[in-house]
């Protein structure tokens, strides 16, 4: 099965896509997002296996409860609460998240 992993910007998006060894579709909601707006962005990769990994501020719970609601099959990886932000977080610990997701990443 295809996968995805949805984010919340551009640059997590940055931040995360070298760090893949697989051809995986990486989606940015830029920020709140209504479910609609959510629908319309996913509705194309339903069949995909969903992977979110939002920034642990007020903004990225509201995100993980939308996306709950609306696509509760989603997995969510959640960084460390030191790092507030997916861009922000070192990648050896956004490595270790995307290994627990059964992602194939870069090593070395």
């Amino acid at each position: 099965m295809e996968k995805c992993i949805i984010v919340e910007g551009r640059s997590d998006k940055i931040q995360i896509s070298p760090l893949l060894a697989e051809q995986v579709v990486i989606l940015c909601t830029n920020g709140t997002i209504s479910e609609d707006e959510l629908i319309a962005l996913l509705t194309p990769y339903e069949q995909y296996e969903m992977v979110t990994m939002f920034d642990v501020d007020k903004n990225g719970e509201k995100l993980r409860k939308l996306m709950n609601r609306t696509y509760s099959e989603a997995q969510h990886l959640i960084i460390p609460k030191q790092y507030i932000e997916v861009a922000k977080t070192p990648a050896p610990i956004l490595i270790e998240l995307l290994k627990r997701a059964k992602f194939i990443v870069k090593e070395g």
